[in-house]
Order: structure tokens, then sequence, then C-alpha cells
């Protein structure tokens, strides 16, 4: 595994007990430069893995607490209006960081969501009648509660289809909550040390660009997101009544940049069927969309994919 990896796990999980699947999405996140979604139940460490994260990387970072009463101007910013001046003065929001957290996502109206969608996708902000770019590197994690429903709004489609991973958050096994408990009744959590900064991030973050893949893991990649869309023709006729709408194409895309992270991290220089296994379903999960007979039925996703797993084959 590369030195400069193992050294930021290994900071990360100076505060974080377990969870090394959301540690590892994260990092797979920051190195191919796509927004990370962490869903799961409360007290389950998603905003303190994302503190953590932050400070190991000495990137800016800013949090925003997402609530009802919350306006698209609170995280894009305005145009002011200066009355000694007579003239409007911009103040930016809290998007224009390097590491935006938007906690509790879903607490927020549809409105304030969308107003996302263009620095997710664009890493620009329109303002009035200006555009701003943010500064590289730009990276969005945000969480969210799957089990509150009064006072939530889902996350549209569109929103959701720019976060390249979505990772369900889990509980701890019985030892690392021991663990957690214990240093957390004696403050005992080490310090957290920078092990990243801006230059040495992007020059990892080319590395990763440059990991190989080889075509035929490129084909069975393409044929892993088409089976979602075109289950009949893979195969799959079983799935055609469970899905209403298959990955659209950024998830093909996603998973090409994601699975090159997972070799990078597992200290590899090309990609391997391996990482596709690992990477598939943070993917995939949120972005297709149930029919209402497999919503009725609580159909799991996750099954799902592995049932597309099981009967694709990689030529």
């Amino acid at each position: 595994m590369n030195d400069t990896i193992t050294q930021l796990k290994s900071e990360i999980s100076k505060h974080i007990i377990g969870h090394s699947e959301m540690i590892d999405a994260i990092i797979i996140g920051l190195l191919s430069q796509g927004h990370v979604l962490l869903e799961g139940l409360p007290g389950l460490a998603k905003t303190k893995a994302v503190n953590s994260l932050a400070q190991t990387i000495g990137l800016d970072f800013k949090r925003i607490q997402f609530t009802a009463d919350l306006l698209p101007s609170d995280i894009l910013g305005a145009e002011i209006y200066n009355p000694k001046t007579e003239a409007f003065q911009l103040k930016k929001g809290a998007v224009f960081t390097h590491l935006l957290l938007c906690d509790e996502i879903n607490r927020a109206s549809a409105k304030v969501q969308s107003a996302l969608l263009e620095v997710m996708q664009e890493r620009q902000v329109t303002i009035g009648e200006q555009s701003f770019k943010v500064e590289e590197p730009f990276f969005v994690l945000a969480t969210q509660n799957p089990i509150d429903e009064e006072g939530t709004y889902a996350l549209p489609q569109a929103q959701l289809d720019r976060f390249m991973l979505k990772v369900i958050v889990g509980y701890n096994s019985e030892l690392e909550e021991f663990e957690i408990a214990k240093k957390s009744a004696s403050d005992a959590f080490e310090p957290i040390e920078q092990i990243l900064n801006k230059e040495r991030l992007q020059v990892m973050q080319k590395e990763v660009k440059d990991v190989y893949i080889d075509d035929a893991l490129t084909t069975y990649i393409v044929k892993l997101v088409f089976a979602t869309r075109e289950p009949k023709k893979y195969n799959l006729p079983t799935l055609k009544k469970s899905i209403a709408y298959g990955a659209s194409p950024r998830a093909t895309i996603d998973l090409l940049k994601a699975v090159k992270a997972s070799a990078y991290i597992r200290g590899k220089k090309e990609v391997s069927p391996i990482d596709i296994a690992l990477c598939v379903k943070n993917v995939l999960r949120h972005r297709i969309v149930l029919s209402y007979e497999a919503q009725s039925e609580d159909v799991d996703i996750d099954d799902i994919i592995d049932t597309i797993m099981q009967t694709i084959e990689m030529d």
C-alpha cells in the first residue's frame, strides 16, 4: 500500500474506530475528485470522519448544517448592497472552499439542495449575472439519516447522480464499540496530524488517473451499467419489473474513476476485478430507481447489484 495512504488512514483511525469501508470510500472520492454521500443512523461517526479527513489534508474546510429554513444564498452567497459605495458587493457563501461538508443534507428543501447542482458538476457558482469558479480541489461530502421522515426531503435523482459514491454506514462491532466508549469516556483520542497538502494531493490525483485499466475491464464496467437499463438483454428478465430506471452514463464514468482510485490505495498500478467488486455497489446503489412494485415489496438495491454481478461475466 502507498505509504501516504497508510499514514492517511492511520491518522483518520485515531478518531474513527472501525468503518474501514467508509474511510476507503472517502479517500477514493477525494483522490478521484468525486463527491461522496454517507447514509447511516445517528451517532455512527459520519460527520466526525469528514472532520478527521479535513485535519489530515490541510485544505480549507467548511460545514453547513442543513435545516428546513436554510436558503440557497446561505450556501452560494449573494450580492449585498453597500449604501456607502452605492454598489453591490459579493458575499461568498460556504461553497467557496476545498472541502464542503453538507450535514444532514436531506433536511433542507429541494430548492436548497438544487443550489449545489451547478458547483458539484461544473465547479462554478452563478450569483446574479456572474459566474465564479471554485478553487480546486473541490470535494463535497454529505451525510443523511435514513430513518427520519418528518422534516426531510428526499434528494432528487439529478442531485444523487452527482455523487460518485453512496456509502451505507453500519454499526461497529462489539469490540470496536468497547474501544470507542473507553476512549470517549477518558477523552483519550490522539490529536490528528496533517499528512497531505494541496500540492501533494493534486500529484496523487494525477497518479490515480494514470493507473492502468485493461479494455476488457472497461467493457465489463459498461456491461454492468447497461444491465441496469436493459436487464432482458443481459439474461436478467426477472429484474425488468424491479427497475424503473437504470444507472446514468455518469455511473460508467464514476465507476471507471473509482476502480482506479481503489487500485491506487491498495498499492496497485493497474485495476483488477476485485476493484470493481469493491466499488460497484457504492457507485450504482443511488443511481438505480426501483419500480413502484419493487418499492412496495421492499426490494433491496444491493441485492439487485449482486444478481447483476453474478450473472454478467467478463469476456
